[in-house]
């Protein structure tokens, strides 16, 4: 019985068990159902809101709608505050470069006029007074004394050299120079034109070197070593630069006044419009500040030389004429034509070189300080240069060619006959001094205001320091530069093996303080443009080629007219 009860109460639980899992699978298909029944609801749902979403978004793309919106968005520049504030900064600059332009421009005008009239005014005084010292001193008895001081003696070369070149130059035919350049085409006086003021450069850079060469061999101490030629060839060197470089500025001068005198003007007209070509030549390159100093020296000079040779055309001009007054009213507009399209010219060029090379404005209050540097330094005692002698270093501009041409011209152009003749040249002498000594006087006074400004009033007073000629200072470069450890002698001990003695590894590039990162040649020359090639050296211990750091870049005071700045001398 008790097997029975127990065999029926296990099947009985058994059938329980079978009941509860049939209900919990019929629960979970039911629910199954359900949340199948709300995914296709909410698909459904779905797929009713994308129509609807598609049917209002097309809707809203009308024309109407986009014409709208462009007229109505709107756009917040102080969002990027700075890049625009840059750009108002670069019209500011560019509005402030034809002044600040303009004052460098009319004080270096005034340095060169100092410069020019010191031929005419003070160096023949100062020639007379030397001379007059060289036949009584000797009379007088020298007292262990120099016979004449350096600077008498670059006087008096100065002197014989406006005199022999005015004799040969007495020789050349300006009438028949005139008709010659006439007779030819447009086209041959344009590239005539371009060729002489190339010419003209080249013959400045190196007619300054000719002219020191034969001061420093002339005024040379004598118990120095002579290594020179000697002082009579380089006194006829500078007499035939002096006399080709006159020439020269005299077929400019011929050449302009075929092109004032021609009946279209197209000569003049090409001729003006070369200047605009110097734009497209030196706007779009990279300018450094001391690049910009040599360019702004370059245009005072040019400025200033095309002033005298106007001057000279005027002269011509009206000795033709016979002094007609009525004939310089014709003339005046072509004058005020070129000087105004040379003035427009320059003040495009500095301002948009500016504009690209993010140079301010207030760089030319710094080339004024400089240009005015060189004029107290010429009043030093301790100075070791004659100011003109500064000008034609600084600007490239030699008075003495220019100057004998005007004497040239004027002596040709203006008979002088009577006693009336004389003392009009004689007032008007005077008057030229006295033109030169009010010009110095207020030069001097401006000088002094803008060294100040510039905090450069120290220097004045510090003797100039010494110089070392090129070749020594490159050997020198790269000597310092050559780092090579001297070999050591290898040591073999007993087993045969050779070691060197006290030989440390050398060290690693990771345990460097500071390693060099290398960089490509176009990353090099990006931001490096103006390094040199001597700055590459070779580390002798781990043989990878870095570069030193560069040198500081060289000071506005120590920035000739023809020094190279960078890569290139503008």
């Amino acid at each position: 019985m008790a097997d029975l009860l127990s065999s029926g109460l296990g099947e009985e639980q058994e059938n329980e068990k079978e009941d509860r899992e049939r209900d919990g699978k019929a629960a979970k298909t039911e629910k199954n159902k359900e949340k199948d029944r709300v995914t296709d609801t909410l698909r459904s749902n779905d797929k009713n809101g994308g129509n609807n979403g598609k049917k209002r978004n097309l809707s809203d793309l009308s024309l109407v709608r986009f014409i709208t919106t462009e007229l109505t968005r709107g756009y917040f520049l102080e969002h990027n505050e700075a890049k625009y504030t840059e750009r108002r900064e670069r019209v500011y600059t560019c509005l402030r470069i034809p002044k600040e332009l303009e004052k460098l421009m009319t004080f270096g005008f005034f340095l060169c006029l100092d410069a020019f009239l010191y031929v005419f005014t003070l160096l023949p005084l100062r020639v007379i007074l030397a001379l007059l010292r060289l036949l009584t001193l000797p009379c007088c008895g020298l007292g262990g004394a120099r016979l004449l001081q350096p600077a008498q003696v670059c006087d008096v070369l100065k002197g014989f050299i406006m005199v022999l070149c005015y004799s040969m130059m007495s020789y050349v035919d300006y009438s028949m120079m005139y008709h010659l350049i006439r007779g030819q085409s447009v086209i041959k006086l344009y590239i005539i034109y371009n060729m002489l003021e190339v010419a003209d450069r080249l013959f400045s850079s190196f007619g300054q070197d000719i002219l020191d060469a034969l001061y420093w061999t002339a005024t040379e101490p004598k118990e120095k070593k002579r290594a020179h030629i000697g002082v009579i060839p380089h006194f006829l060197m500078a007499v035939l630069y002096v006399f080709l470089h006159a020439i020269l500025i005299m077929v400019q001068a011929t050449t302009l006044n075929v092109a004032f005198n021609s009946h279209n003007k197209s000569l003049l007209t090409i001729m003006m419009s070369n200047n605009f070509v110097e734009i497209k030549g030196s706007v779009f390159k990279k300018f450094e500040k001391n690049n910009l100093f040599q360019m702004s020296n370059s245009d005072i000079k040019e400025r200033f030389t095309n002033y005298i040779l106007l001057l000279i055309v005027c002269l011509r001009n009206m000795e033709q004429f016979s002094w007609n007054p009525d004939h310089f009213w014709v003339l005046f507009p072509d004058v005020v034509m070129v000087i105004a399209s040379e003035v427009a010219v320059d003040v495009v060029k500095h301002a948009f070189i500016t504009k690209f090379n993010d140079i301010s404005a207030d760089v030319y209050g710094e080339y004024r300080a400089s240009l005015a540097f060189d004029l107290l330094s010429s009043r030093q005692k301790n100075a070791y240069a004659d100011y003109s002698d500064s000008v034609s270093r600084r600007m490239g501009f030699i008075p003495l060619p220019l100057a004998l041409l005007l004497i040239r011209v004027v002596t040709s152009s203006v008979k002088i006959q009577g006693s009336l003749s004389f003392m009009c040249v004689l007032l008007f002498y005077l008057g030229m001094i006295t033109l030169k000594v009010l010009n110095s006087i207020l030069l001097l006074g401006t000088s002094c205001g803008f060294v100040k400004e510039a905090n450069m009033e120290e220097k004045l007073f510090n003797p100039p320091p010494p110089v070392v000629s090129s070749r020594a200072n490159s050997r020198a470069h790269r000597s310092k530069h050559v780092h090579i450890p001297p070999q050591q002698e290898p040591t073999i001990d007993k087993g045969g093996a050779s070691v060197a003695a006290d030989v440390s590894p050398p060290p690693s590039v990771a345990e460097s303080s500071a390693p060099t990162l290398p960089k490509s040649d176009s990353d090099t020359f990006l931001t490096t443009p103006d390094g040199d090639d001597d700055e590459k050296i070779i580390n002798a211990n781990t043989g990878l080629e870095g570069l030193e750091p560069r040198t500081p870049k060289k000071d506005l005071l120590e920035i000739d007219r023809f020094t190279i700045c960078g890569n290139r001398i503008d």
